[in-house]
């Protein structure tokens, strides 16, 4: 069914007056409100004002404007029925075929500083996601309904659909339209809801601001299938990849992969843990990452020497790795890297020369990470019958909180390894030991169940990568509940210690450290990664 007339309203006016202007060189009458008309009428273009369209002027401060028969009337009528039809003959109400609208911006509107509560409930739209909802509705069958745009990237879709021998937008497309905008106001409320429901529940004095809760009780999570993936963690399960809306620059949804298979679910879940170790480093880094922890982490003078480093503490796990640079790969990097196998590889940036040694082996996943401050803002872990939800361990140690609580206090170099080790740390699966030594991993001992395995299991890596340990560094995620752990990394050679104390045998264990000639430092945070 031919588009004759659109109704146009829109907070984000990217593209609209391109856009209304096509629709206009194809005979589509134009409706609209408020600053879209504003902006259409000083274009050039012909639109009629919805207050003019339904004599009815706007009230109460511009709430009430397309709450209307003649809008809703004209959008929900069904194209197929007759008495539909007549319906809209007999009260004068004219068939509205394109909907385009894109709702106030209210999650924006609440991420500002300063945000009131009065600004946040002005900008809860209703007329916007009532037309959204009516017109979705009806989008119809085969022999024509309404089509509804809250996406201007969708624009040029319709426009071809309505030059296509149909003479308008397909059934196909107004059904993927439709169901794009019930998730779009489904997120909407949710991001009201879980807003309203995070105010304290005690009714604020007339001059003051509601408080806001750390936790709503509702909480609504709104994400976009990204892709269908083989399958799982093992082949006999279904996965799928989700992207959150919006995405965030920075974080490991925004890829773009440049060459390579198809990525899998463990791809995906390493590349993640890789991309969030090295871009947490300011300077020039690589991480190589197996199975969901680091086995070799570097910063260097350039991407090339810092994969070097990194290759070196487990060149035996680094086979069929993850590895991940924050700063753009050249030929020399892409070089030394195409000479051992590699599942995925992330980087902000390629060269040509490098993508050209990279295009010899077609399997290699490429992937291309924006940078950016991007942060997830909550963690997320499934549980039966719930959901763990927690904010994300981005706390960041202040530079006075390191405190030495050893007779021996550490060098400026050793104090950069330790907070090294400690970075790395971070990332590693509980529980976790790190050594290192020169701003690279030495030793990395991860995910068992005693803190000492993990200390004898980084020494004996360190050992088979013909790595030295003396006057190594060493990171503990958590405190070490007894001198046993301390005593096996400086056996195998460690002088200094970071960890995060707190345990009641603190005292035992710094003894043993004074008495072992090693300078330790507490950070007073731990960081278990399970």
């Amino acid at each position: 069914m031919k588009i004759q007339t659109a109704l146009l309203s829109v907070s984000d006016k990217t593209g609209i007056v391109e856009f209304a202007q096509a629709l206009a060189q194809r005979g589509v009458r134009l409706l609209s409100t408020g600053g879209t008309a504003r902006q259409l009428a000083d274009a050039g273009l012909t639109v009629t004002e919805v207050a003019a369209h339904t004599g009815s002027p706007e009230i109460l401060d511009g709430r009430v404007k397309t709450l209307h028969p003649k809008i809703h009337g004209g959008l929900l009528a069904r194209r197929d029925s007759e008495v539909h039809l007549k319906t809209l003959e007999e009260h004068g109400i004219e068939r509205i075929d394109l909907l385009v609208v894109n709702l106030y911006p209210f999650r924006e509107t609440i991420a500002r500083a300063g945000c009131t509560f009065a600004d946040a409930v002005e900008n809860i739209d209703i007329g916007g996601p009532a037309m959204l909802r009516a017109a979705a509705k009806n989008h119809g069958t085969a022999e024509g309904g309404v089509t509804v745009a809250i996406d201007p990237a969708d624009y040029p879709r319709i426009l071809a659909d309505m030059d296509g021998p149909q003479g308008g937008p397909s059934y196909a497309l107004r059904l993927e339209l439709a169901t794009k905008t019930y998730a779009h106001t489904a997120a909407y409320d949710g991001a009201i809801a879980s807003y309203l429901s995070s105010l304290a529940s005690a009714e604020p004095a007339q001059e003051q601001e509601p408080e806001r809760n750390a936790w709503p009780q509702n909480l609504t999570v709104q994400v976009k299938r990204q892709q269908i993936l083989r399958y799982g963690e093992n082949p006999h399960q279904s996965a799928a990849f989700y992207i959150d809306q919006p995405l965030q620059d920075g974080l490991l949804g925004s890829y773009r992969q440049l060459q390579g298979k198809e990525l899998s679910y463990n791809n995906i879940a390493d590349a993640d843990a890789a991309w969030e170790c090295v871009r947490s480093f300011q300077t020039t880094a690589c991480v190589i990452v197996k199975h969901a922890n680091p086995c070799g982490v570097a910063i260097g003078n350039s991407s090339l020497h810092a994969y070097q480093q990194a290759f070196k503490t487990d060149p035996t796990s680094a086979f069929g790795g993850i590895i991940a640079f924050n700063r753009p790969v050249d030929e020399a990097t892409a070089q030394a890297v195409s000479g051992q196998f590699v599942e995925v590889l992330l980087a902000p940036a390629y060269t040509p020369e490098a993508l050209a040694i990279f295009a010899a082996k077609k399997n290699v996943r490429v992937l291309e990470v924006p940078q950016g401050n991007g942060h997830n803002e909550f963690d997320i872990k499934r549980v039966g019958g719930g959901w763990l939800v927690q904010n994300p361990d981005d706390y960041q140690v202040p530079e006075d909180a390191f405190k030495v609580v050893t007779e021996l206090a550490p060098t400026a170099a050793q104090m950069q390894d330790l907070q090294f080790a400690w970075k790395v740390a971070k990332y590693v699966k509980s529980n976790a030991i790190v050594f290192v030594g020169g701003g690279m991993t030495l030793g990395v001992g991860a995910g068992q169940m005693s803190r000492i395995d993990s200390a004898r299991i980084a020494s004996i890596k360190a050992e088979n990568a013909g790595l030295s340990l003396t006057g190594s560094a060493v990171a503990s995620d958590a405190f070490f509940p007894f001198r046993d752990g301390l005593d096996v990394v400086a056996d195998a050679g460690a002088n200094c210690i970071i960890q995060p104390g707190g345990s009641i045998r603190d005292d035992e264990v710094i003894a043993a450290a004074n008495e072992r000639g090693i300078a330790m430092v507490f950070t007073g945070a731990r960081h278990f990664r399970h």
